[in-house]
């Protein structure tokens, strides 16, 4: 009772308030010491950052040296653009909104801007639109690089002429565009274009119409945001071109876009996913087992919208097989940390596809993080990674092919950083395969 009444009086009650103030703190700081001391820390997620060195011998070029800043490339292709039988890298450059073309030239790489004023392209997609016998460029435009979902999206087209490129838009009024990819889907003869639209909080997939002389009428196939990438192939082997997408804004989903012939499509969701952190990334379309349809590569691990992006447990590469009657098998092929971008080749050389990743947000404090690794196919279909480099960092795509000529794929990639940490920076790099065993 007494010490109840010594804390009833003002001067007591000040100075018990007075005392918690000054013990509170210690006693946060003090207590978690020692039962941390009496209880290991919890386990914080380790894997997908360091790999095996690869047994196959990669030589790192990069293919710019003198840019300066940080790199924003979108997209890189290899492919053989002025048809003189060596391959070039065609690339998208959102921060100068530029698409580039990069070519050997007496054994040195040289840049040539082939569209010098595009808002932040996604993805060029080179293909002879207008049948004329040359290459035009249709350009996903996403009109800013960063989280928009004004209507400022596009795609042009850039038709090829002995003065340069012609620009023609031919679709607008739309979101952010992130890819088109050619295909007669009509059976009418001519090149139609399956659309992304990625927007923000809307987006679609789309097929455009070609109806001749460069105009092209669209028809709504899906509404969804965050469309990434709409691979075509026929996925039901019955002859004609059908469209995949993978959405991952509001749902982390993959749709198949089934061609019924005359321009009529019935679309299938093929997966999904309660984790709408998984991060999809992309969609390349391959025939990874070799049985004769097109399989489906998702890579997993884009998650720049966390405050700390980091590797989770959940990212890596995911290989859909195709089963038949659109039926997809999902396996697990890698946990590579951040993955953001995936393409496949025959890296060493024994007949079999393999796949390339690359990392954006993995855990680059660590300076032996893997940004680039390849998965080695055993025939089987059991992966093996393999880790090529780790730096440059921020790889957001990644593409494989013959650049020297000698029959062996090599790799190039391009990075696009807008985070910390700002070093261990290159715009777009090459890696030239060497082999097995060389140096």
């Amino acid at each position: 009772m007494k010490g109840l009444m010594l804390i009833k009086s003002p001067m007591s009650q000040i100075a018990v308030l007075l005392l918690l103030i000054l013990a509170v703190p210690l006693v946060a700081v003090y207590v978690p010491s020692v039962v941390g001391s009496l209880s290991p820390l919890p386990v914080v997620f380790q894997g997908g950052t360091t790999y095996p060195a690869s047994s196959v011998q990669f030589d790192q070029v990069a293919l710019d040296d003198t840019s300066v800043g940080l790199p924003q490339i979108t997209n890189v292709q290899v492919l053989d653009f002025d048809g003189n039988g060596a391959n070039e890298v065609l690339a998208c450059d959102s921060l100068k909104n530029q698409v580039v073309l990069f070519r050997q030239v007496d054994g040195e790489w040289q840049e040539e801007v082939l569209v010098p004023d595009v808002a932040a392209p996604a993805h060029a997609t080179a293909v002879d639109i207008d049948s004329d016998g040359d290459l035009d460029l249709v350009v996903s435009v996403l009109g800013n690089i960063l989280p928009d979902d004004s209507v400022i999206g596009r795609v042009e087209l850039f038709e090829a002429t002995p003065d340069g490129y012609r620009r023609h838009v031919i679709l607008d009024d739309v979101r952010r565009v992130a890819d088109v990819q050619p295909a007669d889907f009509d059976g009418d003869g001519d090149i139609d274009l399956a659309v992304a639209v990625f927007g923000y909080s809307r987006g679609s997939v789309l097929w455009l119409e070609n109806r001749g002389e460069l105009k092209f009428r669209d028809h709504l196939l899906h509404t969804a945001p965050g469309t990434i990438h709409v691979p075509i192939a026929d996925y039901d082997g019955d002859g004609d071109l059908d469209i995949a997408a993978i959405v991952t804004q509001d749902e982390e989903e993959l749709w198949g876009f089934e061609n019924l012939g005359q321009g009529e499509f019935k679309k299938r969701r093929l997966w999904m996913t309660i984790n709408h952190d998984l991060g999809s990334a992309g969609l390349v379309q391959a025939d990874l087992d070799g049985d004769g349809d097109p399989d489906l590569i998702l890579p997993a691990g884009d998650n720049l919208e966390d405050l700390d992006a980091y590797p989770q447990p959940y990212h890596g590469c995911y290989w859909f097989e195709n089963q038949g009657d659109w039926t997809f098998q999902i396996h697990r092929i890698s946990d590579l940390g951040g993955t953001y971008a995936a393409d496949v080749g025959d890296f060493d050389s024994d007949g079999d596809l393999d796949v390339v990743l690359a990392s954006m947000t993995n855990n680059w404090n660590r300076t032996d993080t893997a940004s680039l690794v390849w998965l080695e196919n055993d025939g089987q279909q059991n992966f093996t990674t393999w880790q090529i480099a780790s730096d440059p960092i921020h790889l957001v795509t990644v593409a494989a092919g013959d650049l020297d000529g000698d029959g062996s794929d090599d790799i190039v990639a391009g990075a696009l950083n807008l985070r910390k940490p700002f070093q261990r920076v290159s715009r777009v790099s090459a890696w030239i395969n060497q082999g097995e065993g060389k140096q």
